[in-house]
């Protein structure tokens, strides 16, 4: 079918961009269960592959594809955190101190990329993206060095953490777990208080997006500011089927060897970020 934008944009919901975007779901969400790592360093890159073939206006596009990354990560993170609460790993208590300042720096992000031209957000993804796969590469671990820090500190955090997050539309487990780690919270429960930090990044920043994208008229139909509603639905229908299945495979693989094989996509999806944002 087809659903016909302003401006000359013309979007062709076919069968084919289904079947891309349900692949596009299953393999991050097969990814995510197997390496205990949220989608959106996958997600934007290969969404703004695909909403860039079907027409989207060039200066919206990663807006739009950071915008339903994150809202994938409100689904998926439930089933994670049930998984992580079954064995006693989240730190509620830190939740509760993070959380305030996670989501005031989520709603703010999401103004920041309103205001950033495209190539600018596609240059600052590719470099997220490049320093998240050569810390995945070499496998580093912050050493534990200090306490957490008091209730102010613990809101400036959480707001880096929410504002970062939502410029490039992951989960923020790539900050807050070497930031937990670094004060001395032990890795399995930063990794599931992390985990449970997600919904709030993912909830607060897909409302940033849609307020901010909300009058903009070249947005085509099935929008909702910069949500691209379609691709949510397919992508998370997907992702949340298959994650669980990831999830199980990883105890009976080496998963260490397995992330440096994926850094090195996330290197080659970086490479195709940085090209988009110095092409402007």
């Amino acid at each position: 079918m087809e659903a016909g934008g302003t401006d000359g944009v013309v979007l062709d919901l076919d069968w084919l961009l289904i079947a891309e975007l349900l692949l596009l779901g299953c393999c991050t969400g097969f990814l995510a269960g197997l390496l205990g790592i949220g989608g959106g360093m996958l997600l934007v890159p290969f969404m703004t592959m695909l909403l860039t073939i079907q027409g989207f206006p060039a200066d919206l596009v990663v807006k739009t594809a950071v915008a339903t990354s994150l809202a994938t990560i409100c689904f998926t993170s439930v089933s994670s955190v049930r998984a992580h609460q079954a064995r006693g790993a989240v730190r509620w208590d830190i939740f509760a101190r993070l959380a305030p300042g996670i989501v005031i720096g989520s709603m703010l992000g999401a103004q920041i990329a309103k205001a950033l031209p495209s190539n600018a957000l596609a240059l600052l993804f590719a470099g997220f993206v490049g320093f998240s796969a050569t810390q995945m590469f070499l496998d580093r671990k912050p050493k534990p060095s200090r306490q957490l820090p008091a209730t102010g500190g613990m809101l400036a955090a959480g707001s880096g953490i929410g504002a970062l997050s939502a410029l490039v539309g992951a989960g923020g487990g790539f900050v807050s777990v070497p930031f937990m780690t670094w004060c001395n919270v032990v890795i399995h429960q930063a990794v599931g208080t992390s985990a449970a930090l997600g919904f709030p990044i993912a909830l607060a920043g897909t409302i940033g997006y849609i307020w901010a994208g909300w009058d903009l008229p070249q947005m085509p139909p099935g929008a909702l500011g910069f949500l691209y509603v379609p691709a949510l639905v397919v992508v998370s229908l997907a992702s949340v089927t298959t994650a669980p299945l990831g999830a199980r495979t990883a105890h009976r693989m080496n998963v260490r060897q397995l992330k440096r094989a994926f850094a090195v996509l996330l290197y080659l999806l970086a490479a195709y970020m940085l090209y988009r944002g110095l092409r402007g």
